[in-house]
């Protein structure tokens, strides 16, 4: 396979003690309730699982990077209407992992749902291929015309595209949740070599992630634009072919774990309970008297008590209304849950807050694939002394660029200097990466205001480059001063977005990881909308002042560094918000007042919690 030289040369370079540990525990199995024993095969599994990634990765990129290009210019679609409906593809797709997330945590599990998604965006990209090769499928090819009218899309040529982009929704809003969970089930939690493998597995799904992204804005889009739209929106067509064949190739090795029934109906449970039992007294010593029951056949992680949102713990009262059946679980979950599922839901209530965190920090990282682009647009592009022109999109490939050099040599070199002098799995907990990510987004905030300062003041005091249409004067400074906001812009995703989306997996109850994957692509819609409400509120704003408005179609007119800063500030206060929740949070499973305390029941020696 592809990627197989690339996983051997990593383990080679294992010392042997740890290889050796490693394969050891991989096989160690684990089996329950008379069912099949599971046989983890680790990174052995994962030429297939990132293999695929990759490959869909390169795919999906590769069409949705142009795509708005394309529907201007093949299927003659006004740029407003084209903005529009990539806004609204893009929301959609982000928020559809939600979907994607419940059906596969509720009825498919993730190696179905992931099967299912993968054939789907093929397809999808098999149709969007289809509207550019066959001519009957898209506008006949707009003619300068006085009048500047070209001809539209027919109702047929519209619907055959929309099916092609429905499709892509059903397919991200499958893999986009589901991939990192499947990955992370072939390793077992319960060895070290387990956990290490989980840790370093979240850094390389980045990694080739990140990779697939700029050979898509290179290359594919290349091709594209300047080869043949129907040969470029092939190619993706064919690689995600190629990604359904590696996914399934390597099927009668992956871990499946199947899925147990809705998540969510746990939590209304509890929700539900806890108020219909709102007016009784909280109970002394919960750890001790609130119910407890675990499922035989649960996948979830037995969970120790702590002591947040303690009005949830109402919903583990037993009263002498609550029945008990002979199993130990009770009559009517409706009317009493167990201390299991409450910690459960605290589990969910608790990332919530770190989550809304999220919104304000990815701003950062909407601004610098938006108005940084607008930056290079008005600054010299030009490579050396040469006429050729740097696009001014392809400046966001520093950015993937620094992103993949960054994360070996923290995933081999950082982590285990850290691990060995401060003793964690990691090198540091998740929630310290994610808080280094954010405080390196201000940092980036404010150097691009910087720069967008410098390039102004050149603009307007020194001799310009032309004019650039609908926007304004070229500024003689070069575009290459713009790569260290770039850079930075990598190493913010390299440690804040990295440690969020292993935050979310590692920190929701097993049967929920792939609705806590969907997460992370929630908010990543919440700040382009966000991002979207900001800008009307500085337009709407700053058009009353003397200054004039900060956001003009050309920046040499307006005041771009002051959005910047604006962005910085609520980062800052964002990070003070993150600050005092990581301050408050406790990982799940982990309660750190907790000793144990031994009772001894009829000769017996039991273990019990206490906070």
């Amino acid at each position: 396979m592809l990627f197989s030289k690339q996983w051997k040369k990593m383990d080679d370079r294992m010392n042997k003690s740890d290889k050796e540990a490693m394969e050891k525990e991989e096989k160690a199995t684990v089996a329950t309730n008379d069912e099949p024993e599971i046989n983890y095969r680790g990174w052995k599994a994962m030429p297939f699982i990132i293999g695929n990634e990759t490959f869909e990765k390169l795919g999906a990129i590769g069409t949705l990077a142009n795509l708005l290009i394309y529907l201007t210019t093949v299927f003659n679609l006004k740029s407003i209407t084209a903005a529009t409906m990539i806004n609204v593809f893009n929301g959609t797709t982000n928020f559809g992992t939600l979907v994607g997330a419940f059906l596969c945590d509720t009825y498919f599990g993730r190696y179905k749902t992931l099967g299912f998604a993968t054939a789907a965006s093929f397809l999808g990209l098999l149709a969007i291929q289809l509207t550019a090769a066959i001519p009957e499928l898209h506008p006949h090819r707009c003619a300068a015309k006085e009048s500047g009218e070209c001809e539209g899309p027919t109702t047929g040529q519209l619907a055959f595209l929309l099916m092609g982009l429905g499709l892509m929704i059903v397919g991200a809003g499958g893999v986009r949740p589901c991939n990192l969970a499947f990955g992370v089930d072939q390793f077992n939690p319960k060895t070290e070599a387990g956990k290490r493998g989980i840790d370093s597995f979240f850094n390389w799904y980045f990694f080739t992630f990140t990779f697939a992204q700029m050979v898509s804005l290179t290359l594919i889009v290349y091709i594209q634009s300047n080869v043949s739209w129907a040969i470029g929106l092939g190619i993706p067509a064919t690689l995600m072919f190629i990604a359904c064949v590696v996914y399934f190739v390597g099927s009668k090795i992956y871990v499946k774990v199947k899925a147990t029934g809705s998540p969510m109906t746990s939590v209304a449970q509890v929700i539900v309970v806890a108020i219909k039992k709102r007016k009784l007294k909280p109970v002394e010593q919960p750890w001790l008297s609130l119910f407890k029951y675990f499922p035989p056949k649960s996948i979830n992680s037995k969970l120790p008590y702590t002591d947040q949102f303690r009005f949830l713990d109402k919903a583990a009262i037993v009263t002498p209304q609550d029945e008990i059946k002979g199993d130990g679980s009770p009559a009517d979950p409706w009317r009493l849950c167990s201390l299991q599922q409450v910690e459960e839901v605290k589990c969910l209530f608790r990332v919530l807050p770190i989550w809304a965190s999220q919104i304000m920090y990815c701003v950062t990282l909407v601004q610098l694939h938006t108005y940084a682009v607008f930056q290079a647009v008005q600054s010299d592009r030009r490579l050396g002394n040469s006429n050729f022109k740097i696009p001014a999109a392809s400046y966001v490939v520093f950015m993937m660029l620094s992103l993949t050099i960054f994360i070996p040599v923290y995933d081999r070199a950082i982590v285990p200097f850290l691990r060995k002098i401060r003793a964690k799995e990691g090198g540091i907990t998740i929630l310290q990466r994610i808080g280094i990510g954010m405080f390196v987004s201000i940092f980036t905030m404010l150097v691009s205001g910087m720069v967008e300062q410098h390039r102004r003041s050149i603009a307007l005091t020194k001799p310009t480059l032309g004019v650039v249409p609908r926007k304004g004067a070229i500024s003689s400074m070069s575009a290459s001063i713009l790569i260290p906001q770039f850079i930075l812009g990598g190493l913010t995703e390299a440690f804040a977005s990295i440690g969020l989306i292993e935050f979310y997996y590692k920190q929701f109850p097993e049967n929920m990881k792939s609705i806590g994957g969907s997460l992370f692509y929630c908010g990543l819609a919440g700040s382009n909308y966000f991002s979207s409400l900001l800008i009307f509120i500085i337009h709407r704003t700053t058009n009353r002042t003397a200054t004039g408005n900060w956001l003009k179609e050309d920046l040499n007119k307006g005041r771009l560094d002051y959005y910047y800063y604006i962005i910085a500030g609520l980062g800052i206060l964002n990070l003070g918000y993150f600050l005092l929740c990581a301050s408050w949070y406790k990982y799940k499973g982990n309660s750190d007042n907790t000793p144990e305390l031994e009772l001894h029941v009829n000769g017996e020696k039991q273990q019990l919690d206490k906070p």
